[in-house]
């Protein structure tokens, strides 16, 4: 356990990173994602395989992407490819885990990365769901990593970008998404969020040090599933912060 100082990004990051199974392979998106597969590729996950939407994958991430389609994404990798390859290759079932961010979320896991409010008389317009559509449609399982607010955790998203489980049990399927696939798990600033398999519904899996349950809940725009025993998530350890700091994120980019 470290006794130095951290982020509530930094927390972010080395949670998200623990989540990475090693031999896995996974969708990487631009920012804190990219940061979490590093640190998973340097301590839990050593045989991680990285896929970035442009193209890259299999990269050595020896130094931190600027964003999903440059040179870093390809550096060393199993292949050159582009956008249409990657998304078919999640299509065909060859995609483990995709990470996803967004402005909303709903209870269950559904994303809205477009507009705030009516879409054609938005209060506000987002940058868009770019791939979070297909990689939320295609790949086994999603990680949603969000700041935990009640603005963005809503009883409905005003739009659904990236399908979650849709409106609960069987709603994937019916739509015509691949069984058996669907978001696995929420990061946020306050806890760590799976799903109860009953419900389809976000449930608090663990908090994070120094958060409460009633903190959580007072974020939170809906009623998440409370299990019989909530964890705890470990703070980063130091060599955890280490790595962050001097080898993956020393310019402070996304950090």
């Amino acid at each position: 356990m470290s006794e130095q100082p951290y982020s509530k990004n930094e927390l972010m990051i080395c949670v998200a990173a623990r989540l990475f199974e090693d031999g896995t392979t996974c969708f990487i998106g631009t920012g804190i994602p990219m940061l979490a597969a590093m640190l998973a590729a340097k301590t839990t996950a050593p045989n991680l395989v990285p896929i970035f939407e442009f193209g890259g994958m299999g990269a050595i991430l020896e130094d931190l992407p600027r964003a999903v389609g440059g040179a870093r994404t390809f550096h060393k990798g199993l292949a050159a490819s582009g956008i249409c390859d990657t998304m078919e290759t999640a299509q065909r079932g060859f995609v483990d885990y995709g990470f996803l961010g967004g402005a909303q979320i709903d209870p269950y896991g559904n994303l809205n990365s477009i507009t705030i409010g009516d879409h054609d008389h938005p209060k506000a317009r987002l940058p868009g769901s770019g791939g979070g559509n297909d990689v939320g449609s295609s790949c086994w399982q999603t990680i949603a990593i969000m700041q935990h607010q009640k603005r963005r955790f809503v009883p409905q998203v005003d739009v659904v970008t990236t399908p979650g489980y849709l409106t609960g049990p069987g709603a994937r399927e019916e739509a015509g998404l691949p069984r058996g696939t669907g978001p696995a798990y929420v990061v946020s600033t306050l806890a760590l969020m799976d799903y109860d398999p009953g419900t389809r519904r976000m449930r608090l899996k663990a908090l994070n040090p120094g958060v409460t349950v009633e903190e959580v809940v007072g974020n939170t725009g809906f009623d998440l599933v409370m299990p019989g025993e909530i964890g705890q998530n470990a703070p980063p350890s130091a060599e955890e912060l280490r790595l962050l700091r001097k080898e993956i994120d020393p310019e402070g980019l996304y950090i």
